[in-house]
């Protein structure tokens, strides 16, 4: 396997890839990352500790800081089997992927923030090897898409012209961002009660937290327990700081589920067929980005005009009292009264004269009202392309921090959910403006760690912050600030360091019994489907269980002696993996016997998907 990236998700998919499946990785990095020691997960904290100790000690004197190539550092007595190296270049060229040994791959990760970068690099890739699995990471979809498409049509005509016929193309392009891949988990968090949704080829997964009853859900109506969380996550009572707690429980077997009754847990509680439609309505109503018709009037000036429309039916009616003339005659008159385009009533009766009075009146307070109406609309399409200021009167909302790939991908969710949210953002150029201006979302431009401006978003009436930009400190100031204000505020925050994560989600849950604390790090949550990708399986999606990760993913039953010949209730190991269904079938029976063309959709841990390689 060979990955090539820029930033963290480099480093945590080739831990990911040793530590959890044995994978022999080359690691391309730039020069500038030789000396930052990278995150790393579970048992592959020491071996990632050793390469990139390795890495300082023997690589630095074979790759220079402009050179485009370097070779692989010497092994250790002793360490790592030969072939995991690591390269620093400063450009990602062909020498580079030649030297990294492409040709001779399996499989291909191109990991960069760049898109442009990526993508250059994979068309290069697949030129030097036609049967060679390529996973890139590209925040623009569409053009992924694409990408996708022509680099699997060169795959298949190089096939053609070099294996003959009958030769078997394993060759697959597979485009992933990690914005996508977190922003369900992220939003999900933010807001309690909010499902967890997985969507495939016809067929929709939702899950959600809540406690087990004594009953529980059973395998014979679909409905599963996938994940146990700690004891006292949900309202935080895990009694003295360092006091020993439940450790949360992926896939547990059914004796643990009856015994944990009262327990929060996350649970499989809906699979459908057909997309996902629940939260369409909403995503139409949010996209439009037309503004409704009582948003071009302030409410004060409708009510002047509801008011001034009343007077003019009461001197209608009037009108026809006094003189008894038809109806519609007597709107007519009022009208041009209104207007002062009617003959005046010389030699008509007294009342008929003062109604003619209090017409013209009435006409004259009419015409600022029309004057204000009409420069309020003007005002209103003028700026409908400017930010909106969060309202007065709002609550109950979610207070968003950064806008940039993260956050703008979040923000999305949230608004396809119909979560009213209030952005904040430091930097008026950043990408998610846009977003935020085209769905009409309210945004405070300002640095969070200013004083006032979390007051400017309504955090004090707001329902959780969500904070995700870039900056470990900016994320935690903002929520330790935000939780002196409100207590009980629910927070989830981004942080990129495992164990600072875990310290700061312990502290915080400690010190604030009350409120939900959650910290997610996006490379933790998109890296297993980025490493699946690369092991040719299909990780359809994957749900945040605290700190641990719980992936869905397409597995073909043919060849696995642990699904073949086994019926759906069989085919499960406790913390490891757990058949949910036949692929696009939503009405699979527990007692379905597995077999070879079967396409199942499982729950699995991340080296539970490992196991079933």
């Amino acid at each position: 396997m060979v990955v090539c990236g820029d930033d963290g998700l480099a480093h945590r998919l080739a831990a990911e890839l040793r530590g959890v499946y044995g994978e022999q990785v080359t690691l391309v990095v730039p020069p500038n990352e030789r000396t930052v020691r990278p995150p790393v997960v579970g048992r592959a904290r020491s071996a990632s500790a050793a390469l990139f100790d390795r890495v300082v000690s023997a690589a630095v004197g074979t790759v220079g800081r402009t050179g485009t190539t370097g070779q692989p550092a010497a092994a250790p007595p002793g360490g790592r089997p030969e072939g995991e190296v690591v390269l620093e270049a400063a450009e990602l060229s062909e020498a580079v992927l030649a030297e990294a040994g492409v040709a001779r791959a399996a499989a291909l990760a191109l990991v960069y923030d760049d898109d442009e970068t990526n993508i250059r690099a994979a068309l290069t890739a697949r030129r030097l090897n036609p049967r060679l699995r390529l996973v890139l990471r590209l925040y623009n979809r569409r053009l992924g898409q694409h990408i996708e498409e022509l680099l699997d049509q060169a795959a298949a005509l190089a096939a053609g012209d070099d294996g003959g016929p009958g030769t078997a193309v394993e060759a697959s392009t597979t485009v992933l961002s990690d914005a996508d891949t977190a922003a369900p988990a992220l939003a999900a968090t933010a807001v309690a009660g909010t499902s967890r949704v997985v969507q495939t080829e016809g067929l929709l997964l939702r899950a959600v937290e809540r406690p087990l009853s004594g009953d529980g859900p059973g395998t014979e109506t679909g409905l599963l327990t996938l994940a146990l969380l700690s004891g006292g996550d949900p309202t935080g009572t895990d009694g003295p700081f360092g006091a020993v707690e439940q450790q949360p429980r992926l896939l547990p077997d059914d004796e643990e589920v009856r015994q944990a009754t009262g327990r929060q847990a996350v649970v499989l509680e809906h699979v459908s067929a057909g997309a996902g439609t629940e939260t369409a309505a909403p995503a139409r109503r949010a996209m439009t980005g037309v503004p409704p018709l009582g948003s071009l009037f302030s409410r004060r000036l409708r009510w002047s005009l509801a008011v001034l429309v009343g007077c003019v039916v009461g001197l209608a009616v009037a009108l026809r009292v006094v003189t008894g003339i038809h109806p519609l005659r007597a709107f007519y008159i009022t009208l041009l009264d209104l207007f002062a385009i009617d003959d005046p009533a010389l030699r008509e009766p007294l009342g008929r004269q003062l109604l003619q009075l209090l017409s013209a009146f009435v006409g004259l307070l009419l015409l600022p009202v029309l004057l204000a109406a009409a420069l309020e609309a003007f005002g209103t399409f003028r700026t409908a392309s400017a930010l909106r200021k969060p309202p007065r009167g709002l609550s109950g909302h979610v207070v968003l921090l950064g806008l940039g790939k993260i956050g703008t991908r979040v923000l999305t969710r949230l608004r396809e959910l119909g979560i009213p949210v209030v952005c904040v953002e430091s930097d008026p150029e950043a990408r998610g403006l846009a977003t935020a201006r085209r769905l009409r979302v309210p945004v405070v431009l300002g640095d969070v760690t200013q004083e006032g401006v979390l007051e400017a978003a309504q955090i004090q009436r707001a329902q959780a912050l969500l904070a995700v930009t870039s900056s470990d400190t900016t994320n935690l100031e903002a929520v330790l600030y935000a939780r002196s204000v409100r207590p009980d505020l629910r927070v989830v925050l981004r942080l990129y360091d495992d164990d600072f994560a875990t310290a700061v989600y312990r502290t915080l849950r400690t010190a604030y019994p009350q409120a939900l604390t959650r910290s997610r790090s996006v490379t933790h949550l998109a890296a297993p489907a980025f490493a699946g990708a690369m092991l040719g399986r299909q990780v359809l999606g994957a749900v945040a269980v605290e700190r641990r990760v719980l992936l869905f993913a397409a597995v073909d039953v043919d060849g696995h002696p642990q699904l073949e010949g086994r019926t759906v209730r069989e085919a499960f190991r406790a913390g490891s993996w757990r058949v949910l269904a036949l692929l696009g079938r939503a009405d699979t029976s527990s007692s379905h016997v597995l077999e070879k063309g079967d396409r199942v959709v499982v729950a699995a841990t991340r080296r539970g998907l490992a196991e079933l390689r």
